[in-house]
């Protein structure tokens, strides 16, 4: 890897960013409403998967989230729904029953 993975939100653009050495290499895109942030889609470069980009991008994301406070995640989005199946400590930001948005 050329150098750290950075992330940020870019709420302008409805995503998050990941970025190695100033370049954009993934992005986690969603929508807001007042209650829910749902994850729509997730999507690193091909020449930088394998990285460890996607996870990242998952994790900055959520933590965001739960430190909002304020919102539920709905994973629409693959890549995040079966992150948050592989980290159960997030399986309370989810909106709906327990695990169901999560593990179906």
């Amino acid at each position: 890897m050329a150098g750290d993975i950075s992330v940020a939100n870019n709420p302008e653009r409805n995503r998050y960013e990941a970025r190695i050495d100033g370049r954009i290499v993934g992005t986690a895109e969603y929508q807001l409403t007042s209650q829910l942030i749902v994850f729509t889609h997730t999507e690193v470069n091909r020449a930088n998967e394998g990285q460890g980009i996607g996870s990242a991008l998952a994790q900055f994301a959520l933590e965001d989230v739960r430190a909002r406070g304020t919102l539920k995640v709905l994973p629409l989005c693959p890549f995040i729904k079966a992150w948050i199946a592989g980290h159960s400590e997030f399986i309370p930001l989810v909106f709906g029953p327990p695990t169901s948005n999560v593990r179906d």
